[in-house]
């Protein structure tokens, strides 16, 4: 029997017995065997007898074992850890990494305790090491503390593939990704580094929540010159990204490359980038094909179907998606699923239908839920509806902005002065601001950030020239505008700047991203300004993607 392992089928009171019976001294093979008795939730006792009655001192693999042993009691596992420092002995990389991991499935409860771990790394200099200092890393963006997260990286004078995987997909995992991308990019300056799957999919994902395209693609350039293209988690993110940037085409043919590797996931996210665009055709065909490879549906696989519906406003067709889920498929259909068949009823004016399927569904309506119905009755100008769901919305929770902005809206365009004044003065008194409206354009594959009134941009003279031109020019098209407040929202700064680069070319779309809902009025001038530019104009917005071309848009005014 070699001296640090054993039959991979061993049973571990088998080869305890026959560790027993030779006297055996073996410290490898001893660590090994707690390691091995603790793969089992029944036999984790008997790891813990083996640890106290080990033939020799316990070592710092010995304690780590243990520790990692206990992944699923993280007190557990810090009083070990107590124990350990009280023998005296030190700890390695290995038992910081194992507890820092324990903690990271019980957060935020667990929070300072990792804070201590922290403090007591740097006393014995470990968070300077690669696997201790990338432990840290994952267990700052666990606990959603991006910035400590990047300063723990920066301790790290030694920067390896995993420290740049774990702080690029953390980063991303917390919205941060320009920040993410930022450092995908400082990483492929090192040539001292290489790329992994973490890494790429990670940055994908950063370029997906910015709907970056460009990034996209060289990144994916990256992934095959990197021989990761045909990784599954990678060409799986490639999916995520191409359909978060709209390209639907693109993302098939990745998936195309891959179906016959790919896996219920990936299935999904081809799925997803279909319902992004409302495409129901096409996604109720990909479903179709995926029954026929033997996959078997689960509740992402009809979330997708049902946003796709959602977003081309399908409500009979949602409706029998539901029916389907269950009667047909064993799905049971949850709260997501439900606010969907809520929103797609409001959006084609089955407001008492949208209101009675959110009273009387098998789960509680959350504010998501009523938020929908809110905006739903605010496009149909639908006032008693709005009030109803508005203040429902916010019992749930009276710091939602968007709840008291879209109920001014509506009391202000009925005329409702007195009841549009009350609820500006709810709002601050309950000391709720409006969220910022942010939005996003990428050009030569930088990404420009622009917010309302935004002066900051080295351009911003050439910008506001331009947007005085635009004006002029959907003047002359019938397009009339009053409220000079208007003209400098941040959406039209970013088409502005669009236009200004000159790095799209002509007859290629425009496109931008913003963090918000997109207003009527921008809504409306774009349809103008995509009839004065001679091309596509997409705007996603928080709820879905807008395609304006010859004075139109996909979302027929809904959204």
């Amino acid at each position: 029997m070699p001296a640090a392992s054993f039959p991979p089928a061993m049973d571990p009171a088998r080869l305890h017995a026959r560790l027993i019976k030779v006297s055996s001294t073996d410290r490898a093979l001893h660590n090994n065997l707690i390691t091995l008795y603790s793969l089992s939730p029944s036999t984790l006792p008997s790891a813990l007898r083996l640890f106290r009655c080990l033939p020799f001192t316990p070592t710092a693999a010995s304690w780590t074992a243990i520790i990692s042993a206990h992944s699923n009691d993280p007190a557990a596992a810090l009083r070990l850890l107590v124990s350990m420092l009280r023998r005296p002995k030190i700890p390695s990389q290995a038992t910081l990494s194992a507890l820092l991991k324990t903690l990271s499935s019980s957060l935020p409860s667990f929070l300072f305790s990792g804070l201590q771990i922290h403090a007591l790394a740097h006393k014995i200099a470990l968070p300077r090491l690669p696997f201790a200092g990338s432990a840290l890393v994952h267990f700052y963006c666990k606990a959603r503390r991006p910035r400590d997260a990047l300063n723990a990286f920066e301790e790290i004078p030694d920067q390896d593939e995993v420290c740049y995987g774990a702080l690029v997909v953390g980063l991303a995992q917390n919205h941060c990704a320009a920040d993410a991308l930022s450092v995908f990019a400082t990483m492929r300056s090192d040539s001292a580094v290489s790329s992994t799957m973490y890494s790429v999919s990670g940055a994908l994902r950063a370029a997906a929540h910015l709907a970056a395209l460009e990034q996209s693609r060289i990144i994916h350039a990256h992934a095959v010159v990197a021989g990761l293209e045909t990784n599954l988690v990678v060409s799986t993110t490639l999916v995520d990204a191409y359909g978060k940037s709209g390209i639907a085409s693109d993302a098939r043919k990745v998936f195309e490359g891959m179906v016959t590797d790919a896996n219920l996931v990936m299935w999904n996210a081809m799925l997803g980038a279909y319902a992004q665009q409302g495409d129901s055709e096409r996604a109720t065909q990909l479903f179709n094909e995926m029954l026929r490879q033997d996959f078997r549906p689960d509740e992402y696989t009809f979330l997708a179907l049902l946003t796709a519906c959602s977003n081309a406003g399908l409500a009979d067709e949602s409706e029998r998606w539901i029916e389907l889920m269950t009667s047909r498929y064993g799905v049971v259909p949850g709260l997501e699923h439900y606010t969907c068949l809520v929103g797609v009823m409001a959006r084609v004016g089955r407001l008492a239908d949208a209101e009675r399927l959110a009273l009387t569904m098998p789960c509680e309506p959350d504010a998501a839920v009523w938020r929908t119905l809110l905006s739903g009755s605010v496009v149909h100008h639908a006032v008693d509806m709005a009030t109803v769901a508005g203040r429902r919305l916010l019992e749930l929770d009276h710091r939602d902005d968007s709840a008291y902005v879209m109920l001014a809206n509506i009391y202000s365009s009925t005329g409702k002065k007195d009841e549009t004044a009350k609820v500006w003065t709810e709002m601050r008194d309950h000391g709720v601001k409006k969220e910022g409206g942010r939005s996003w354009i990428e050009v030569r594959g930088e990404v420009h950030v622009f917010i309302a009134g935004d002066r900051k941009h080295e351009r911003m003279a050439e910008i506001h020239a331009k947007l005085m031109e635009l004006m002029e020019e959907v003047g002359k098209l019938g397009y009339k505008e009053t409220d000079e407040d208007l003209w400098y929202h941040s959406e039209r700064l970013a088409v502005a700047f669009g236009v200004v680069s000159g790095s799209v070319p002509k007859g290629k779309s425009l496109r931008v991203v913003k963090n918000l809902r997109i207003c009527g009025d921008c809504h409306e001038f774009f349809k103008y300004v995509s009839r004065v530019i001679g091309r596509e104009i997409v705007v996603r917005d928080v709820n879905r993607y807008h395609m304006f071309q010859e004075g139109c848009c996909t979302c027929k005014d809904y959204w």
